[in-house]
């Protein structure tokens, strides 16, 4: 992989450039769509690229481990010829999963024992393992095998946990130096900066990632509950001892006010579910605010559902299919949710070179927060 910095905006610490991986180059800032089980909810390959133009997409370690397994994957060329996608992937490496597997979970510093949420079978995941399934999944960019801390944390339980995240991470590390990609072209590993939302526990983590030297960096354990403010908190400190020539991944994040505001504080690349989630639930994400289209207020709108992005539909047409339970009215809208995400990345990456990123950057969220 190979990060070139092209541009850094004189009032913020937003920045403009490029990854390239063996699968394309991506522009950044940049948003990537969720595909959790190798697709991205009710879009296809087709529209994510040539309607979304998506350059990245994610899988997920966890669910893919489970179903299709590991077999099928290493027997299709891994997720590439699995989904059918050419260009980047990155993974996770299911320490969000595990984290969300409370009740079904057991930490100890080999690993993590866990229950299958599908059918309750027992698994063991290890930083080793982890980099293993990851090394079957192929895909471009991998992550280390961590434990994302709950909020509110009690300190002395995230001081254990960042320890035992670091010491993962060195694991994670040294297994991926001894092991080889399988399908012919580089991958590379990313470690993740934990610490809750004490700014101390951060800075140590993220000197203590710096010093490793990984080719890009990522943020975990945020978005998880926390207020915004304090989210944005923990970014920036983070942002202020992650090396300035390596990509930086917030985990996660977030609303498309949440992402303009995070590339101010330096942040690169993100990925989120919310674009495709509210997109099944009726959210609308638009520049002039949030639509919910299942409200009676659009039954007699016959003006475009977004202008910009989606003018062939009508907020009276798209409701209507939403309440005749038809798929393709949740399609209409996580198909533009996404549209709009990719659109939202590529203008501020505009703003940033042409020099007029914060000013743009205050007028869009201002509008965005609007309830429509």
């Amino acid at each position: 992989m190979k990060f070139t910095l092209l541009k850094n905006d004189s009032a913020t610490e937003a920045r403009a450039g490029t990854i390239e991986t063996a699968h394309g180059t991506i522009e950044t800032p940049i948003f990537m769509p969720v595909g959790t089980h190798g697709t991205v909810k009710g879009i296809d390959r087709k529209q994510l690229e040539q309607d979304i133009n998506a350059p990245i997409i994610l899988g997920n370690t966890y669910h893919l481990y489970l179903k299709p397994g590991l077999d099928t994957i290493r027997n299709a060329g891994g997720l590439h010829g699995f989904a059918g996608w050419d260009r980047s992937l990155l993974t996770d490496s299911g320490g969000f999963q595990v984290y969300s597997l409370a009740d079904r979970r057991k930490i100890s510093q080999e690993g993590v024992a866990f229950q299958s949420h599908i059918d309750g079978s027992r698994h063991f995941f290890t930083p080793e393992f982890a980099i293993d399934v990851q090394r079957i999944i192929g895909a471009d960019i991998i992550m280390a095998f961590d434990e994302c801390t709950p909020y509110p944390c009690d300190k002395n339980y995230a001081v254990k946990s960042l320890k035992l995240t670091h010491d993962w991470l060195l694991r994670c590390k040294n297994h991926f130096e001894n092991t080889s990609s399988i399908y012919g072209y580089e991958q590379t590993l990313f470690p993740i900066v934990q610490g809750s939302t004490y700014a101390d526990l951060r800075v140590e983590s993220a000197k203590y990632i710096a010093e490793l030297e990984f080719e890009g960096n990522a943020i975990g354990g945020l978005s998880v509950g926390e207020p915004a403010p304090e989210m944005y908190e923990m970014t920036a400190v983070v942002c202020e001892h992650l090396p300035k020539d390596k990509p930086r991944y917030l985990m996660g994040v977030g609303t498309p006010s949440n992402l303009l505001e995070c590339i101010a504080l330096g942040i690169d690349m993100f990925d989120c579910v919310m674009p495709t989630r509210n997109g099944r639930n009726g959210g609308l994400f638009t520049a002039q605010g949030t639509l919910n289209m299942r409200n009676a207020k659009w039954a007699n709108d016959f003006s475009p559902l977004d202008d910009l992005l989606t003018p062939q539909y009508s907020k009276a047409y798209v409701r209507h299919l939403i309440h005749s339970k038809e798929m393709l009215g949740l399609q209409i809208i996580s198909l533009h949710n996404l549209k709009f995400y990719l659109w939202l990345m590529r203008t501020a990456r505009e703003k940033i070179i042409d020099g007029t990123f914060l000013a743009w950057k205050n007028k869009m969220v201002a509008q965005m927060s609007v309830r429509l």
